[in-house]
């Protein structure tokens, strides 16, 4: 029980040494976009013979430009752990949300609010365990192709081939996942016969990675530039401390 008490106590410190370690403005983007990648996946945007998109294509590249960027200059098990604090607050601001639509008011007509706002219970599930479960992915992914590069590690191919792959293959992950729980699982169940095949659910999940993995094109000189002043400016020099010292003992 003594062990497990000063794991976490580790833990515990070592989480509020990275928040506090962490650029605010990253911090706030990654969990922002978050929160809107839940909401926007209510709409359908598209939906064809073979194709089917939602909206929360719009804001996922976002996502997972932020995580590349904490997991190259923080490493996977920081970027993780993010995640999981991004994913835990995005759950608070549902139950919020979902609260604020339960509450009644006779000021106006509000079915429409509270009909976005109080959210769908399987599309939080789905966007949950697909987020997380895809980041988890995509950090380790980031992380190992990265080590593979021993000559130039920071250099901006390095950075490019760990930030394209991974982003590929993390948010096709995200968006099949997502796709098979909700609108394979439940939305046949939950909205009146409604669903995607899936087919539908691939196609979506590839087009999606496809089009995230131009948006990472487009911005990753953006993320390159992030993470080298990063480094030039000791950003986060109080954790990787940290690490460094409970790797070596």
């Amino acid at each position: 029980m003594s062990k497990i008490k000063a794991w976490l106590k580790k833990e515990r410190l070592q989480s509020a040494i990275l928040l506090r370690s962490i650029p605010a403005t990253v911090m706030t983007l990654f969990v922002v976009s978050v929160i809107c990648m839940n909401l926007l996946a209510n709409k359908t945007l598209l939906q064809l013979d073979w194709i089917a998109l939602d909206g929360g294509i719009l804001i996922s590249w976002l996502s997972f430009m932020c995580m590349d960027v904490i997991t190259k200059h923080f490493g996977p098990a920081a970027s993780n752990r993010i995640c999981i604090l991004a994913a835990a607050i995005n759950l608070l601001t549902c139950l919020i949300f979902f609260i604020a639509s339960a509450i009644p008011s006779n000021a106006g007509d509000y079915s429409v609010f509270d009909g976005i706002f109080g959210g769908t219970w399987f599309i939080l599930l789905g966007s949950t365990v697909a987020f997380i479960s895809s980041a988890i992915i995509n950090n380790m992914l980031n992380f190992t192709i990265g080590s593979a590069f021993k000559n130039n590690p920071d250099g901006k191919t390095a950075y490019a081939m760990r930030t394209y792959v991974s982003t590929f293959i993390g948010q096709f992950l995200d968006n099949f996942i997502f796709s098979l729980i909700v609108f394979v699982g439940f939305a046949p169940v939950f909205w009146n016969g409604f669903h995607w095949s899936v087919l539908q659910c691939a196609m979506c999940a590839l087009t999606g990675a496809v089009a995230e993995l131009i948006m990472e094109i487009v911005f990753s000189p953006l993320g390159y530039r992030i993470v080298t002043e990063w480094k030039k400016n000791n950003v986060g020099k109080e954790y990787l401390d940290f690490v460094e010292e409970r790797t070596e003992a």
